[in-house]
């Protein structure tokens, strides 16, 4: 017997099991149980990191701060619209940068807001709970 097919039974018919179709992530739940999640299930990261603060990660947050970041940007298009009634195209050369430093953290707050609240739901329709870790 081979080393490789030394653990395989040598029945006929034997068909070896494969992966599960979704990979589950095993993570602890608010109720203190491990509980496997799919990815989709368990939407944006939930734990702290190695950062000093504890990293927004609710539906309700999420939506705060996309709220937030979307008045910004709102602020960053009057602000446009004002330097082309004025004509001094000159402020955009000093302060281009602001432009993409607001328009990442809008889009990923969105994004991740989705995300998030897809998580919810599925979790609502599978009766899981919200995994804090």
């Amino acid at each position: 017997m081979t080393r490789r097919s030394r653990d395989v039974p040598q029945e006929p018919g034997y068909v070896p099991s494969r992966p599960p179709e979704q990979p589950l992530i095993h993570r602890l739940a608010e109720n203190g149980e491990i509980t496997p999640y799919t990815d989709e299930e368990y939407g944006v990261r939930k734990d702290g990191g190695a950062g000093i603060t504890k990293p927004v990660n609710s539906s309700r947050g999420l939506l705060f701060l996309a709220i937030l970041l979307t008045a910004c940007v709102g602020g960053l298009v009057y602000a446009l619209v004002q330097v082309a009634l004025t004509d001094q195209w000159h402020i955009l050369g000093e302060v281009w940068w602001v432009f993409p430093a607001t328009l990442f953290p809008f889009l990923a707050a969105w994004a991740g807001y989705a995300k998030e609240r897809k998580a919810e739901k599925l979790r609502r329709t599978k009766n899981l709970p919200r995994p804090v870790d």
